[in-house]
C-alpha cells in the first residue's frame, strides 16, 4: 500500500487524473459486470414476512362455519379455518354413491394444539342439524347420517344418490368439538368464540378493535405456525371494516389499506394510485324473472319471448359495465362445470322490429298511447308490468335501459325500486311481484346443481325458484342429473336441461358481472381466475407475497 501511495504522488498532475479516470472506469465497470451477471444468474423468490390489510364493506357477526351467513363471515372463516378436503388424507366413496369415508391425515391440530379428530367432523355435522342452531347449511345436511369408524375415519350415509355431494363435503369446514361441546346449541350464538374462534386454517385469530358502540373496525390475524399445508409467506393479515365503497376506495387511495374486493365497474375511475385490477368470473348471472301467477298476460310464451327480443342485452354490457362482465345465456355461467357453449347459438338477438311481428301476429294492436293492447275473454288488456328492482345501482340502470327499449317496443314497464330486506320480506316470500330483476348465485364453481331455482317443488318460499316455473320434462331431466353416476350421460342431460329452460322462457337471462379485485402493486402471488365465491379469493394465499429477494437459479 505504501508502495502505491509513493508511486501516485511520483505521478505528474495529468497523470494523477489519467489513473484516477481510469479507476473509476474499472471499478464501475466491474460493479456493472458483476450486476449484470448477478440480474441474469438469479430470479426474484418470495420470502416470509409482510403484513397485508384488506378492506371490507360491512360487519362480522358470526366467524363460525356452522352460524355465518354473510359474506364478510366467510371471508374471514376461509382465512381461519381449512376445507374438509384439505384435512382429509382421502375421501372414497362407494360404488352406489350413498357411503363416503372421509379419512383424516394424522397429527394435524386446532391452532390451540388440540388434535383434530373424527369427533369433530361429527359434531359439525350434528350442530349443522340441530335445528337450534339455525345453520344455513341445514337443508343440504339435515338427512345426511355420520358414523364413527376411528379416531380419524368417519363414515357418511345419504339418504340417497347424490352426485354433487361431494362439493358439498369437501367444502365443509369444521369446528372444534372441544370447545363448543360443553356449550347448548341454542347459546351457540352468544359464545365468544365466535369472534375469537379456534380454527385450523392458515392464519389464526390474534385480535380485533370494537368501538363502544359495538362497531368493528379492524380484525387481527397471524400465520398459524402450527398450520399443517403450506405455510403462508404473508406474516399478517389485518382487516379493515366500512360501511361503503366511499370509504374503501379513499383509504385504498390513502394507503390505510391494500386492497379490497367487490369493485364497482363504474368506481374503475376513481383509484388514483399505482394498482392491479383483477377481473375474475364467478358462479351468478341476473335475470328478469317472469311471474305468471300474478300477471296473466305472462302465461304467453310469444309475449314472453317479445320481451326477450326487446332486451337489448349488449347494449347492458357496453353501457353498464364497458362489457367487463359476461352475457348470460341460460340457467348456467360461462366457466360453471356443465355449462355448454353451444347453448349460445338459442340466444335471442334484440331487434324491435321482431318483437313488434311476434306480438302483431298474437293479435296484439298498438293503442293511441303508443302500448300493444288486446281484448282477452273480453276484457282489453295492455302490455303494462310492474318490475320489482333491488336498490342496487348496476340493477337500477340496467331497468331503465330495459324500460327505454320496451318503450320502444311499445310496451311500458314500471321500475319498482325496493331495499333488498323489503324486496326479501315483501316480494320474495310471498312471490308479490310480476317480474323481478334478481341474481341466482351458485354455492359452488363445480356444482350445476339447477335443482333450487328451476325444479316445480321449489316454486314457493322459501324455494328460490322466482319464475314459479314447472315443467315435468325438467323436473325429470334435474333428478336424473342429481344421480347420475355417468359423467357422459349427466352431461348430455345437463346440455338438454339448460337447452329445455331456454326455450320456455320463464325469465330474461341478462349478464354475468365479473367480480373484481384491487390492490397495490406491491401484492405478488394472487392468480385466481374463477372462484366460487367472494371468499374465495383466499383460495390459495399460501402464494400470497409482499417481501422477496434474489436468489441464483
Amino acid at each position: 500500500m505504501k508502495f502505491l501511495i509513493r508511486l501516485f504522488k511520483s505521478l505528474s498532475r495529468l497523470e494523477r487524473w489519467t489513473f484516477i479516470v481510469a479507476g473509476l472506469v474499472f471499478i464501475s465497470s466491474s460493479v456493472f459486470i458483476i450486476s449484470n451477471f448477478i440480474y441474469s444468474n438469479t430470479k426474484i423468490a418470495p420470502v416470509f414476512g409482510g403484513e397485508y390489510i384488506e378492506g371490507i364493506i360491512g360487519q362480522p357477526v358470526f366467524i363460525n362455519p356452522v352460524l355465518a351467513n354473510t359474506e364478510t363471515d366467510k371471508d374471514l372463516i376461509t382465512l381461519i379455518f381449512s376445507n374438509l378436503s384439505d384435512l382429509a388424507e382421502n375421501i372414497k366413496r362407494d360404488e352406489g354413491a350413498q357411503v363416503w369415508n372421509v379419512r383424516l391425515k394424522e397429527n394435524i391440530f386446532w391452532d390451540d394444539n388440540v388434535s383434530i379428530t373424527s369427533d369433530d367432523i361429527i359434531f359439525t355435522i350434528e350442530s349443522i342439524q340441530n335445528t337450534d342452531a339455525n345453520s344455513p347449511l341445514l337443508s343440504v345436511w339435515k338427512d345426511i347420517k355420520a358414523e364413527r369408524v376411528s379416531e380419524i375415519e368417519i363414515k357418511l350415509i345419504l339418504p340417497e344418490v347424490y352426485v354433487f355431494f361431494e362439493s358439498t363435503l369437501n367444502n365443509l369446514k369444521i369446528i372444534p368439538k372441544h370447545i363448543f361441546g360443553s356449550i347448548p346449541t341454542t347459546n351457540f350464538r352468544l359464545s365468544d368464540y365466535n369472534f375469537e374462534p379456534i380454527g385450523n386454517g392458515p392464519f389464526k385469530f390474534v385480535s380485533f378493535q370494537k368501538s363502544r358502540s359495538g362497531f368493528i373496525s379492524e380484525y387481527r390475524l397471524v400465520r398459524n405456525e402450527a398450520y399443517f399445508g403450506q405455510k403462508p409467506y404473508l406474516e399478517k393479515i389485518t382487516f379493515k371494516f366500512y360501511e361503503n365503497e366511499d370509504e374503501l376506495i379513499k383509504n385504498f387511495n390513502s394507503g390505510i389499506i391494500d386492497g379490497f374486493g367487490g369493485l364497482s365497474f363504474k368506481n374503475f375511475s376513481r383509484i388514483n394510485i399505482n394498482h392491479r385490477l383483477f377481473e375474475i368470473i364467478m358462479p351468478r348471472y341476473y335475470a328478469i324473472f317472469f311471474n305468471s301467477y300474478n300477471q296473466n298476460i305472462l302465461k304467453e310464451k310469444n309475449v314472453r319471448l317479445a320481451l326477450t327480443y326487446a332486451t337489448d342485452k349488449k347494449g347492458l354490457l357496453e353501457k353498464i359495465f364497458n362489457n367487463k362482465a359476461l352475457s348470460a345465456e341460460g340457467p348456467l355461467v360461462l366457466g360453471m362445470d356443465g355449462f355448454v357453449a353451444e347453448e349460445k347459438s338459442e340466444s335471442v338477438n334484440f331487434s324491435i322490429e321482431k318483437a313488434n311481428e311476434i306480438l302483431e301476429n298474437g293479435g296484439w294492436k298498438i293503442n293511441e298511447e303508443g302500448v300493444y293492447e288486446k281484448i282477452i275473454n273480453g276484457k282489453t288488456e295492455r302490455l303494462e308490468f310492474n318490475l320489482v328492482v333491488p336498490d342496487i345501482p348496476f340493477l337500477i340502470e340496467a331497468a331503465d335501459l330495459i324500460k327505454e327499449n320496451w318503450e320502444k317496443a311499445g310496451i311500458k314497464l314500471n321500475n319498482k325500486i325496493f331495499s333488498l330486506h323489503k324486496i326479501n320480506e315483501e316480494a320474495i316470500k310471498t312471490r308479490n311481484y310480476e317480474m323481478i330483476l334478481f341474481g341466482n348465485i351458485f354455492s359452488d364453481i363445480k356444482s350445476p346443481d339447477l335443482s333450487s331455482f328451476w325444479h316445480s317443488s321449489e316454486r314457493f318460499y322459501p324455494g328460490l325458484n322466482l319464475a314459479l316455473y314447472g315443467n315435468e320434462t325438467v323436473d325429470s331431466l334435474i333428478q336424473s342429473i342429481r344421480k347420475n353416476l355417468n359423467d357422459s350421460k349427466r352431461q348430455n342431460d345437463i346440455s338438454s336441461l339448460q337447452f329445455l329452460i331456454i326455450q320456455d322462457r320463464p325469465a330474461i337471462f341478462l349478464f354475468s358481472p365479473y367480480y373484481f379485485y384491487v390492490t397495490k402493486n406491491k401484492l405478488n402471488g394472487f392468480n385466481e381466475k374463477l372462484i366460487s365465491s367472494a371468499g374465495d379469493r383466499f383460495g390459495n394465499i399460501e402464494n400470497w407475497y409482499i417481501k422477496t429477494v434474489r436468489v441464483f437459479e
